[in-house]
């Protein structure tokens, strides 16, 4: 996909948040993170009982039998291209609005809709910090994978949350049972603690499972967007949310990616 935009000039250039100690890096950058919703209902509880409760846990069985290492690098190889189409951001953000995520528990609206909703929340919130409202109303314009122009990718291979492939799966990973049946997950080249990658190589060396964070990030990179390095992190990485704070692998990849 290639994305047709009018270069924007930000004011606002990315830093390095640190503590008292200068080599600490502060992850949350000072931003408050809500416990629940406006409903009163925490985020992410997979084990909550709902309508949609079986819809995401057959959504994560399937994702997590079939996002392989061997499937995330043809994923990237052909999408690398960006070969698919040309339009304008708001007509990747229309194409979404046939489309509802079945790996969230918490949602169950149109895509645009989330979008917006999204964009419209970082700017009552932070309203002097213009590229994190765009890069809220574009982080997952990646989902239009999805739509038949762009393959028709199955929800496995488009959405859910994100996790190193190539090294042993985390326990933290959400319905961790599945990522057993996994065949990387039997393959002595990829189920030890470093896998393919070697410690210290950085976040951005190690290879995630393939979806929309990854594609959206590509896609950026290659038509050159203005958005400071933040904004490229929160895309290809907002669905690795979990994963930041609770895997082990996080902290030996991320270090370096980041100095």
């Amino acid at each position: 996909m290639t994305i047709v935009i009018e270069q924007p000039q930000f004011d606002v250039v990315a830093e390095r948040k640190v503590a008292g100690d200068p080599a600490e890096l502060v992850l949350d950058g000072g931003f408050a993170v809500p416990d629940a919703n406006a409903f009163g209902r925490t985020f992410r509880n997979y084990e909550e009982e709902s309508e949609r409760k079986e819809t995401v846990e057959e959504f994560y069985r399937t994702n997590h039998i079939n996002q392989t290492y061997d499937f995330v690098r043809r994923m990237r190889e052909g999408y690398g291209r960006l070969d698919k189409t040309e339009m304008s951001i708001w007509e990747c953000i229309e194409l979404l609005n046939e489309f509802v995520d079945d790996s969230d528990p918490d949602l169950d609206m149109p895509q645009i809709e989330h979008l917006l909703q999204t964009a419209e929340a970082i700017r009552k919130d932070y309203p002097d910090e213009d590229w994190l409202h765009l890069t809220g109303l574009i982080h997952d314009l990646g989902k239009v994978l999805l739509h038949p122009t762009f393959g028709e990718l199955p929800q496995w291979a488009v959405v859910g949350d994100t996790f190193p492939v190539g090294c042993a799966f985390d326990e933290c990973n959400v319905h961790f049972k599945y990522l057993k049946e996994n065949p990387d997950h039997h393959n002595p080249a990829f189920n030890t603690k470093f896998g393919v990658y070697s410690e210290g190589c950085g976040l951005d060396n190690v290879l995630m499972s393939w979806g929309h964070d990854d594609y959206m990030c590509l896609v950026a990179k290659e038509n050159k967007s203005t958005l400071p390095s933040a904004g490229l992190f929160i895309i290809r990485y907002h669905s690795f949310y979990r994963k930041l704070t609770q895997c082990s692998c996080f902290l030996f990849f991320f270090y370096s990616s980041v100095s």
